[in-house]
């Protein structure tokens, strides 16, 4: 569960890995850590459920990735709603790790047990982190062989024949390290549908990933960092016509010299990266008795991502922490479509696609003495949309449909944050402010989309989003082992995008094609802005081999709409809850080990009318490992304990989605420190 992050002018100890030490600046703001024994200790295995951890932090639907649609897992904070797309910058080892097309983040990619830790910053203007933290930032960081061990091999047989298998090793080697990570899992997957159909079935999964790494150090207090990563991501959503599949492969390097800023030395850092990404995936129309399935939409999504940064920390002095860089990112893909079905045989194909360029400028500067601890950052971004085009034309010989292409656009986008936090004994006061941006994705301006009976347009006009917030807080910790935070925020996102309901079918509408008596025709659009406050408490209690945290957060978001959206002007964005919460008890001891994690999921709408409403939930998991001998143990572990329905989807003609079932493991794990 959540751990803080430290504050004041502690120094940060320098890991073998790593990229520059966070500035001591960061104590001015909402920040939550996951540490290690956590992420080693999860029910599902998945990073999605560790980062449930952090109230607050959400996907657009509350399937993890075994059963929801890869669209549907963009992350954001702070009840700020969204789409596919992530309102929420996020990282590993310091390369961007959301889909260069789409925006969304392909879960099944981060084996937990690689990771040594997480930092979740919320609140926007990230200023170093890079672009696109409008709702805040999530830091992956690797393993380090301290903090993985020499081996740890585990293998879990599960409900539904399911199969979940791991490896991670870590070798230290002269003047450095290299580990291997490797995760398999499979199943047949349970009937997303409350209430099946005849076309209705299990929706099984097969997923894998691996990641080599390796660190040297090249002397002078230099470090070479290369990290090798790729994942292929299979998952069927319950009907004929609906496999999906998501494959990619990653690359980056970094070099890191850390100067401690204070005697002399030079820090600096220098990353480059690249994403190659793919991604196919079938939609079919059913009938409203759920009797009949027909395929409507067959895409097929390549994309690319390529980008660097540079970043320098020179020795201020002075209680002062200086950061100086820039970073550029570009990404580029094209959906490519057959759609217009007679019978199971497509007739018309569409391509559409473009591409972003965003580059840019940041100065930070941190100060910690007396007391006090100050940040200010900016950022100064470039971003161009070019080469956008949409063309649509019969599969055999005929007219062209249509042949569009749409002008390049370009602009700069200021944006900055502003802390202060006053330590005073046991209790530490918190102030902040920022500005955060984000572009719109490649997926939402080109690609449209289905959820059941409903379409959804895609809008190669859309603009690009920006926030303006604040936030303020209390840190308390009498004892050290005993933690409270609680964090009250304001936020205006200005050209929210989200999907717009336009019309109800049956009908032919633009850009998708014929919509059904039971669905909705939508479109995404920019809204005026939506507008959230909110409060996070955040706490953690730890007595010896016990601990108990937990966190919770209340949000109220409202819609600002004028225009061809009115109809929305003071509702809920979609798919956001107003509480949401989790609490874990934990034991941890040499004989055995042991977890219990309650959450609760508010209710939510499930469209922008805020007409459909999903119900709250409360789910239960669990996890129990006792030792067979030193190095091997057998572990239990338990999703969803008493089975409640969690409601992740309601589409056309009330058709209901569940997230996962209660799902049971059973397995072994050997570690070899």
């Amino acid at each position: 569960m959540p751990a803080f992050a430290q504050e004041g002018s502690q120094a940060e100890i320098v890991v073998t890995g790593r990229g520059l030490d966070v500035p001591p600046g960061d104590a001015a703001y909402d920040v939550v850590t996951i540490d290690r024994a956590r992420l080693a200790d999860t029910a599902s295995n998945r990073i999605e459920d560790v980062l449930a951890d952090v109230a607050g932090l959400a996907q657009f639907r509350r399937s993890t990735s075994t059963s929801a649609h890869p669209t549907s897992q963009g992350i954001t904070l702070r009840g700020l709603g969204g789409n596919a797309s992530s309102r929420a910058l996020l990282l590993l080892d310091g390369v961007p790790q959301t889909d260069p097309f789409g925006g969304w983040v392909p879960f099944p990619a981060y084996l937990p047990g690689r990771l040594g830790g997480i930092r979740v910053t919320r609140g926007g203007g990230s200023g170093f982190a890079g672009p696109g933290a409008l709702a805040g930032t999530i830091e992956l960081e690797s393993g380090t062989p301290a903090e993985l061990g020499r081996l740890n091999v585990a293998g879990f047989y599960g409900s539904r024949d399911s199969v979940d298998a791991s490896a991670v090793a870590a070798v230290p080697v002269s003047g450095g390290f290299f580990t291997v990570a490797g995760q398999y899992g499979r199943s047949d997957g349970f009937v997303p549908i409350v209430r099946p159909g005849s076309v209705d079935r299990a929706a099984p999964y097969e997923q894998a990933s691996l990641a080599l790494r390796g660190v040297a150090d090249l002397g002078g207090g230099t470090e070479l960092q290369t990290n090798l990563s790729g994942f292929t991501d299979r998952r069927d959503r319950g009907t004929a016509f609906t496999d999906v599949l998501s494959k990619g492969a990653d690359a980056s390097v970094r070099m890191v010299r850390r100067g401690d800023g204070q005697d002399g030395k030079w820090g600096w850092s220098a990353l480059a990266y690249l994403q190659v990404r793919q991604f196919d995936s079938g939609f079919a129309s059913i009938s409203a008795a759920r009797d009949t399935v027909s395929p409507v939409v067959q895409q097929h999504v390549p994309a690319t991502g390529l980008g660097g940064r540079v970043e320098i920390a020179p020795p201020v002095g002075g209680g002062v922490t200086l950061r100086l860089g820039g970073d550029v990112r570009r990404v580029s893909g094209e959906t490519r479509e057959r759609y217009t079905f007679v019978g199971t045989s497509p007739t018309r194909r569409r391509v559409a696609g473009g591409a972003s360029l965003t580059t840019g400028g940041f100065a930070s500067a941190s100060y910690a003495g007396g007391g006090w601890t100050l940040d200010a950052g900016g950022r100064l971004d470039h971003w161009t949309i070019y080469d956008g085009s949409l063309f649509e034309a019969p599969l055999a010989n005929g007219a062209v449909l249509t042949d569009t292409r749409y002008g390049n656009r370009h602009g700069w986008e200021p944006t900055g944050r502003l802390g202060a936090a006053y330590a005073l004994g046991p209790v530490t006061l918190r102030a902040a402010g920022y500005r955060g941006w984000r572009l719109p994705a490649l997926n939402e301006l080109y690609r449209p989309f289905r959820a059941g009976a409903d379409a959804t347009a895609a809008n190669a006009d859309l603009d690009p989003e920006r926030l303006w917030g604040g936030e303020v807080g209390i840190d308390l910790r009498p004892v050290p082992d005993l933690v409270f935070r609680a964090t009250g925020y304001w936020n205006r996102l200005d050209g929210a995008i989200a999907n717009v309901t336009l019309a109800r079918g049956p009908g032919n509408f633009p850009g998708v094609g014929f919509v059904s008596a039971a669905g909705a025709y939508r479109q995404r659009q920019n809204l005026d802005a939506v507008e959230a406050r909110g409060l996070e408490l955040d706490g953690r209690w730890t007595i010896g081999a016990w601990s108990l945290a937990g966190s919770w957060a209340y949000a109220d978001p409202r819609v600002h709409a004028s225009g061809a959206a009115v109809s929305l002007d003071g509702l809920r964005p979609a798919q956001t809850p107003r509480f949401q919460g989790s609490a874990t008890l934990a034991w941890r001891a040499a004989l055995a080990n042991a977890s219990v994690t309650a959450r609760y999921a508010g209710a939510r709408f499930e469209d922008d009318q805020n007409s459909v409403q999903l119900d709250p939930a409360w789910t239960v998991d669990a996890t129990l490992g006792v030792p067979l001998t030193a190095a091997l143990r057998i572990e239990g572990r338990a999703e969803n304990l008493f089975d409640a329905e969690v409601q992740a989807g309601i589409s056309g003609g009330g058709v209901i989605e569940r997230a996962t079932p209660r799902t049971l493991w059973i397995g072994l794990r050997y570690a070899m420190r």
